[in-house]
Order: C-alpha cells, then structure tokens, then sequence
C-alpha cells in the first residue's frame, strides 16, 4: 500500500531542507502579520509552525485537517479547530486574516479553497498564501524525479506558480500587497552542506530574486464598488436660477411632459 499523502510531507519537513523552508517562512510570517489589525485570524494547515505568532488579535485559531498532527498544534496558544479547508466552519465575512502556508498545492481543489477564505473574509481582510516556486533550482530538480525517480520534494504536491495564484486572486477581486521570495540553497539533503551555502541567500536576493525555492505572497479583499442597475432616464431637467417663485416648479412639470 502507498504511504498516505500527509506522511511523506511531514517527514519531509523534519529533514535539514524542510526545517530550513519553516523557518525561512517564519520570519517573513512574523514580518507581514506583525501590522495586521482586527479582531480574528486563522491558520490553516501546517501546524509546524506559528504564523501569527507576532499578530495582536485577539482571538488567533488554527484550523487542522484530521490527518494532521495535532500534537504541534498543541504547542502554541490558539484556539484548535478541526475541519475542512474546502467548507470552512466560520461565518461570512467574519474573520480579518487567513494564512495559507502550503495549503493550496496539496489539495484537491484548490479554487474551492481560495472561494471558501473569500467568503468568510471581511472587506480588506488579509490573505497570506506559502508555496513552493516550479521555476527555481528546486522546482528544476523536482521535475527531473519523473525522470531519475528521486523527488526531491513531496511527491504528492501539484506546485502553483505565482502567476497563476495571481490571476486566482484577480478573478476573486484580491489585490497584492507585497511578496517575498526566499530559499536560494542548492536541492542537497545534509544538513552540514546546505549550512555552508548560507552566502546564497544574499545573492539570491539581489541577483536572481525571482528564483527562489519558496514564495510568499499577501493580498487584500477589496470591496466591490457600487453600480447602477437598469437604464439611465434621457429626461433633462433644465437648470433653473432660483428655487423660490412657485411658478418654476410649473415650468419643470412642462418640461417633463414634453
């Protein structure tokens, strides 16, 4: 029997490149949460890490699906809920900030997901999305397991480029705040090797940026603006100088008529 699709990412994430991706993720989290204002914000998935942890609100929750492990959630100070991330258990519109940390490319459906986070956002409420980067040295490598039968990350992810997660949240009348690329080690396993690359990072931010093994993208729920429904009316009233002689309201009822 195949191992069950949960298993090999969360071994994955206890290996040198997997704790290296959470913690790089964790510093960019605690940077854009920090001066995010309201009263609710949500997690889903990936009880690894904390993304809220430098978030003020009040009541902070993590929504977990039931093949994830519930003892790293029980690690941190939230309130734990256990659901589906495709019908979310929250009102409409109530909550202030969702975060996505690699939630979209291991699921089945990933519109449903990002319809269900629309729903229950409020008007300029934030949306925090992490995932892997197809066009980096990772994703290169990754593509090649078909090939040589070695991935080097989970197979069981589908990996959502940018672009693509852009026009998602277009359609969805989401505007992007900032994103971040990171990650700019070379696919090695050994712990000892990737921390002698660390010199990567700075050039990988100033020479090729967009070629990081791992993005992180915010976006914002914009209100629809207001529109007229049905035809505009072809009547004119013409301009009249002054509102006091009675006899002008005549002359508009006149003009009406004709």
């Amino acid at each position: 029997m195949p191992a069950p699709p949960w298993s090999s990412w969360e071994k994955w994430l206890k290996s040198p490149p997997g704790r290296y991706v959470l913690a790089w993720e964790q510093r960019c989290c605690d940077q854009i949460v920090a001066d995010v204002f309201g009263f609710h914000a949500v997690q889903i998935g990936l009880p690894q890490i904390n993304t809220l942890s430098e978030n003020r609100m009040p009541l902070q929750a993590i929504l977990i699906h039931s093949n994830d492990s519930r003892e790293y959630a029980s690690r941190f100070s939230w309130h734990l809920i256990e659901g589906n991330s495709t019908e979310l258990p929250f009102a409409s519109e109530s909550l202030d900030l969702v975060v996505l940390p690699h939630v979209l490319e291991f699921a089945a459906d990933p519109h449903q997901i990002l319809r269900e986070v629309d729903r229950v956002l409020r008007p300029e409420g934030r949306l925090i999305i992490s995932g892997f980067n197809p066009a980096s040295l990772w994703g290169a490598r990754q593509y090649l397991s078909r090939l040589i039968g070695s991935p080097y990350l989970p197979r069981d992810g589908q990996f959502i480029s940018l672009i693509r997660i852009k026009d998602w949240l277009e359609l969805l009348n989401f505007s992007l705040d900032r994103g971040h690329f990171g990650c700019y080690k070379f696919p090695l396993h050994g712990e000892s090797v990737m921390g002698r690359m660390n010199f990567l990072e700075k050039m990988g931010n100033r020479w090729w940026p967009i070629f990081g093994a791992v993005f992180l993208v915010s976006a914002i729920k914009r209100q629809q603006g207001m529109r007229l429904i049905g035809p505009a009316s072809l009547v004119r009233i013409p301009a009249i100088g002054q509102l006091t002689p009675a006899a002008e309201r005549s002359n508009i009822q006149k003009h009406l008529k004709k």
